[in-house]
């Protein structure tokens, strides 16, 4: 019963405000794998009954998936899954808007609160549900976290795509939990077990904060974030047209990551106001972290938005931009193509995008058609480098 209520579900959940496609959908094997396993814990006693918090959460499947399994349980007599309202931490503000417009299409209305990653989401929590991430750095804060503020009797339940999923994934649990279990696979996915948290020495690691030498730059870096405190090989390139890209009054680093675009344009045109952006909470922090680092915080401005939906139109004269080519785990050109056309209506007439991306993706067709007039400014092997001026609006 409870499995025909989990299917019917997630058939009704979408992406939206994520890019939507035939090849994408709104929850995985794993959503189902980690609520059963959760589910069939729960009714042999193996775990206590209190609060719920889940993690990583990227459509809502599984928090809403836990409140349509709450209250008395649906197989029978004993508790149900939630207990008070679900936490939830998302790193994208596209996964908390999914949950709520999913919220909103099955009629839930509240049970779950959106919270960063820390005290106020895991203090007191008996169940953790964690879809793992890709990275270990972002498993490393948030089993540190969990292990920190979570109920001494926590049972963490981290579930992945076993293609995705190493040994290491095993070994960051076994630094801050004395009990690593891995469960049965199904439909290629597996669940960890982790229990018995291990004493949290010390302040938290995470943001981390090193020194680019090449660069002259403090970088910071939340665990979740990009390339971590490194420089990757598309913004390395992007830099060295630095000191070809205009002055501009007001310029943006969509996609800011850690903040090195912001930073380095910022530092190299004092007179402009520059504004970082980013969907993910974790970049959104690290680039503010990486500003203030080097003394550039009057300067940058940090904003966590989808594409810049909340900055007017016509409203830059510069855009700084190094676009993902996946959603999620999927090879999927639609989140560039969703920044770059959020590139064409905030750039003001005669403004300009500068882009870097892998060559092989053949985005220039798609700049000419949504910003304007497009240059190439430098190839490499790997990378191309264009500049994209910005068409006055048709009359």
């Amino acid at each position: 019963m409870a499995d025909n209520k989990l299917e019917s579900l997630f058939s009704r959940l979408g992406r939206f405000p994520d890019v939507e496609a035939a090849n994408l959908q709104a929850w995985d094997a794993t959503d189902t794998l980690l609520l059963d396993t959760a589910r069939d814990m729960l009714a042999a006693g193996l775990l206590r009954p209190g609060r719920l918090a889940v993690v990583g959460d990227r459509y809502g499947a599984l928090t809403l998936g836990a409140l349509a399994l709450g209250g008395p349980n649906p197989d029978g007599d004993g508790p149900g899954l939630v207990n008070g309202p679900v936490r939830v931490h998302q790193d994208l503000i596209t996964g908390e808007r999914a949950l709520r417009n999913n919220a909103g299409k099955l009629d839930v209305d509240g049970g779950f609160e959106q919270l960063p990653l820390g005290a106020g989401l895991l203090s007191g929590a008996t169940v953790v549900l964690l879809q793992l991430p890709k990275s270990l750095a972002e498993l490393e804060e948030i089993a540190d976290a969990v292990a920190r503020h979570a109920a001494p009797d926590v049972v963490l339940l981290a579930g992945g795509r076993v293609k995705h999923m190493s040994l290491g994934m095993n070994a960051v649990l076994e630094r801050h939990f004395s009990e690593v279990q891995p469960q049965r696979a199904r439909q290629k996915s597996r669940v960890l077990l982790a229990r018995v948290p291990r004493a949290a020495t010390g302040a938290p690691t995470f943001p981390i904060t090193e020194v680019n030498a090449g660069l002259g730059l403090t970088v910071c870096a939340r665990g979740a974030v990009f390339a971590g405190t490194g420089l990757d090989i598309g913004t390395r390139f992007l830099l060295d047209f630095l000191p070809q890209m205009p002055p501009a009054r007001h310029a943006i680093d969509l996609g800011c990551g850690t903040g090195i675009l912001a930073a380095m344009y910022a530092r190299s045109n004092p007179g402009s106001l520059v504004t970082a952006t980013d969907q993910s909470a974790a970049a959104v922090d690290s680039a503010r972290a990486t500003a203030q680092a080097n003394g550039l915080a009057g300067q940058v401005t940090v904003l966590q938005d989808d594409a810049m939906a909340s900055l007017p139109a016509a409203s830059a004269d510069l855009i700084l931009l190094n676009p993902p080519f996946h959603v999620g785990a999927a090879v999927h050109a639609g989140a560039g193509i969703k920044l770059i056309e959020a590139a064409g209506r905030v750039l003001a007439p005669g403004g300009e995008l500068w882009t870097v991306f892998n060559s092989h993706l053949h985005y220039r067709p798609v700049l000419e058609r949504l910003v304007g007039p497009t240059r190439e400014v430098g190839r490499n092997p790997k990378f191309t480098v264009t500049a994209s001026t910005r068409k006055s609006a048709e009359v």
